[in-house]
């Protein structure tokens, strides 16, 4: 993931940050816990695409 893109990218519900999680392949709201998708590098800011994450999820 582009450092850069990482730096302007926020999550299109809140506006706040998002965290890149490699492992995963995905981009992090920790105040909405929700996973963005990022397919072939491309990162997919659709609410609709995202995923909730489970209550044993750590968010860090």
């Amino acid at each position: 993931m582009d450092r850069k893109l990482l730096d302007v990218l926020v999550c299109p519900v809140c506006k706040g940050p998002l965290v890149y999680k490699k492992d995963a392949n995905e981009l992090i709201c920790k105040g909405d816990r929700l996973a963005y998708p990022v397919k072939d590098d491309i990162p997919i800011m659709l609410e609709e695409e995202a995923r909730e994450l489970a209550p044993e999820e750590e968010v860090t």
